[in-house]
């Protein structure tokens, strides 16, 4: 079970997740983790990134525990960075990130990367939100609860 953040008081899951994996290059260290990237002269290699500002977004996803290190595969001295099982569970994210550039960031034709499942070799569907009852739900059909205010944390 998680355990409360008294440092982000903020009430909003969206907020305090775009506080962690939203940015640019936390996200694309994140893919490229999926993709087996390991290694920090990879991930340099991988996103054209400043060193500076890789070890920054590398140390904010190893805090966050989206990130571990584990010795190399390879037997040698060097460090690798892995997905945990929460920086796992964000491949819905992903994907539902590359499903919406596709479908708006590109030509009718034009060449992009793709994501296909390694059994069959065919695209994923597209992700959708489902009711309880298994239908597609879009947002005019969901409300935010938002809390009262003497539910919301207070600062100190």
């Amino acid at each position: 079970m998680n355990q409360p953040n008294p440092a982000n008081p903020e009430p909003c899951p969206v907020a305090r997740s775009a506080g962690i994996v939203a940015d640019r290059w936390s996200l694309l260290i994140v893919r490229d983790a999926f993709d087996g990237v390991r290694r920090f002269s990879d991930f340099q290699r991988s996103l054209g990134i400043a060193r500076n500002i890789l070890s920054d977004r590398l140390h904010r996803l190893l805090d966050a525990g989206i990130l571990a290190m584990q010795a190399g595969s390879g037997g040698g001295a060097h460090q690798e960075y892995v997905l945990t099982a929460k920086g796992r569970s964000l491949f819905p994210v992903v994907v539902a990130l590359r499903q919406w550039g596709e479908h708006y960031l590109f030509g009718e034709g034009e060449a992009h990367s793709e994501l296909v499942e390694t059994k069959t070799g065919k695209p994923l569907r597209a992700m959708l939100p489902l009711a309880d009852d298994g239908h597609a739900i879009s947002a005019d059909e969901t409300e935010v609860r938002k809390l009262r205010p003497a539910e919301a944390p207070q600062e100190r």
